[in-house]
């Protein structure tokens, strides 16, 4: 699919305040929550993301959603990472 087409998607799943957000190599995000639910799709690089007790690197094409306030963090791959976020 190509970006257009995921942003359709996440629309027709009731997500709004749909976003792509590039982020450096290594960035660091410590444990946080969001007061919705949150779609993310990896568009390049990677992104790991640790809730709940478990860990997962999402790469190019995964799609991930984050409860909302459920407490998550996330660590950037190598060469960065890009996705596309939608909000409920």
């Amino acid at each position: 699919m190509n970006e257009k087409e995921l942003e359709n998607l996440l629309k027709d799943e009731g997500f709004s305040g749909i976003f792509v957000h590039t982020d450096r190599p290594r960035a660091h995000y410590p444990d946080h929550t969001h007061s919705g639910v949150t779609a993310h799709i990896v568009l390049e690089g990677e992104i790991t993301v640790s809730s709940e007790g478990a860990t997962k690197t999402y790469r190019v094409g995964d799609r991930f959603d984050v409860p909302a306030g459920a407490v998550h963090s996330a660590k950037i791959g190598p060469s960065g990472c890009r996705y596309m976020i939608g909000e409920k």
